[in-house]
């Protein structure tokens, strides 16, 4: 087939995989998209080793030089945006609307922050010490191991790959399996650039391989984008290594109406606060805490916006809710739907698979009069699946959104803005939106609790690929 990927890209060249390929199905059609090579244990190891004996070459390379080549890469990228974009709906489903920036756009932007970054950085600076100076230098952390899942492809590996690279850093990119064909656009890349062999290699992997990955004696850092039991593994490998670790995990994150609320900003910023690629997004607000005083009418606005949303093709513009990413994960969904249907939850909209569609579609699905403590409002579904849950003041609605293991994200609705900012300082999340959700490259961004731990974006996206060396140089004594 046209979009077969059939080689492992190591040490600059493109290989051929110990392991058996993998079959990409287009979750729309429930047809084969392509295969793409995967990586056994061999393969890892040849990967780690190639970056390994490029990190002596690259983290020497100044970093204005570095950030020319990162430049390039991004121009690279950008220039095959649009085809990335279809790429990646076709592989998971994700509505091509919100695919063309996360997935066509945002990589190269992101490669374009971190090389300004490692032209703005002081590298080297000296400070007085009590027996003459001190040199302070920033230094790369060495070979990192970027893991990334299948929602948001192509910007959550290189939330990893840009900042690590700017920094001096070597990788070996992970790819998930239900995505692997668009990983190896950042090969085609890659190579136009003139990125130095072994700086980047990628390898797409099931778990064996990618276990051995985490563990493996020539990595450095482990920077991590999946679900909290994996994050939890991953973990403990690497504090029994002592080995440096970011961990992007899951959600189940709280949207707060306030009693002040807009209906007409709620229902334009729902679709994206709650039910962004299709549910299948960390920091959607899967729960929206509604006041008792206002619930009748929220509850009928919401549900007037959920049935609004167009179901069907990712690459049709005017879809919002694609397909789930596989037959497996579709299953998913619909268990934990019929979970709440046999909860004291009332189901107001969806609640089925969409049958007159190929493919693993689940219709957008509200419940109301859910508790706090049901499963549906527990644990992540990640799904196009939302939870009204019923407050009575302020106080009471901050206890429920605290309420939880996770706290990857939020928002708080209201006309107040002083009001929601207070709410907002409340919430044990790493971030939140007032009166929309919009995530943003330039600003550090990660979990609290269950959801992760260290930051990813934002000038301070680069600190978990730094560390430090003091060189102290004393004055000269004369006799």
């Amino acid at each position: 087939m046209g979009l077969d990927r059939p080689h492992l890209f190591i040490n600059g060249e493109f290989v051929t995989g110990t392991d058996t390929p993998v079959d990409v199905v287009n979750p729309s059609t429930g047809k084969v998209l392509g295969a793409a090579a995967t990586a056994g244990v061999a393969d890892i190891d040849a990967a780690v080793t190639a970056a390994n004996h490029a990190l002596t070459g690259w983290s020497a390379t100044p970093a204005h030089d570095r950030a020319d080549i990162l430049d390039r890469f991004a121009a690279a990228l950008a220039a095959r945006g649009e085809d990335t974009a279809t790429l990646c709906s076709q592989e998971n489903g994700m509505p091509i609307t919100l695919s063309a920036s996360a997935n066509g756009l945002a990589p190269a932007a992101l490669l374009g922050l971190y090389a300004g970054l490692a032209r703005e950085l002081t590298w080297v600076q000296s400070r007085p010490s009590l027996t003459g100076t001190t040199e302070i230098r920033r230094v790369p952390v060495g070979v990192v191991a970027a893991i990334s899942p299948w929602n948001y492809p192509q910007t959550l590996a290189m939330m990893k790959i840009a900042p690590a690279l700017a920094a001096g850093c070597t990788v070996v990119f992970k790819a998930a399996l239900e995505t692997a064909l668009d990983a190896f656009v950042f090969a085609d890349a890659a190579l136009e650039a003139g990125l130095p062999s072994g700086v980047l290699n990628i390898v797409p992997a099931g778990l064996e391989a990618s276990q051995h990955l985490v563990a493996h004696p020539g990595i450095d850092k482990v920077a991590f984008t999946g679900s909290t039991p994996a994050g939890h593994a991953i973990g403990e490998v690497c504090g029994r290594l002592l080995r440096p670790v970011t961990l992007e995990l899951g959600g189940k994150s709280a949207g707060i109406v306030l009693d002040d609320v807009d209906l007409d900003v709620l229902a334009q910023g729902l679709y994206a606060a709650s039910f962004p690629n299709n549910g299948m997004t960390c920091y959607a607000s899967t729960r929206l805490l509604v006041p008792a005083n206002r619930y009748t009418e929220v509850v009928d606005t919401v549900t007037s916006v959920v049935k609004s949303f167009t179901v069907g093709d990712p690459l049709d513009h005017d879809t919002l809710i694609g397909p789930m990413v596989t037959a497996n994960h579709q299953k998913r969904v619909l268990n934990y739907i019929e979970t709440g249907k046999s909860s004291t939850a009332r189901l107001i909209t969806g609640g089925d698979a969409v049958t007159d569609l190929d493919g693993y579609f689940v219709a957008p699905t509200v419940f109301a009069d859910v508790d706090n403590s049901d499963t549906i409002a527990r644990e992540e579904i990640f799904g196009p699946v939302l939870s009204i849950i019923k407050y009575d003041y302020d106080a009471h609605a901050i206890q429920i959104a605290n309420d939880s293991k996770f706290g990857p994200g939020g928002t708080v609705w209201s006309t107040d803005p002083d009001r929601a900012d207070a709410i907002a300082h409340q919430v044990k999340t790493g971030t939140v939106g007032i009166n929309s959700y919009t995530l943003d490259l330039g600003s550090p961004f990660g979990g609290v609790k269950a959801s992760g731990h260290g930051r990813e974006l934002g000038p301070e996206g680069i600190d978990p690929y730094l560390t430090y060396q003091s060189v102290y140089k004393t004055s000269a004594v004369t006799g």
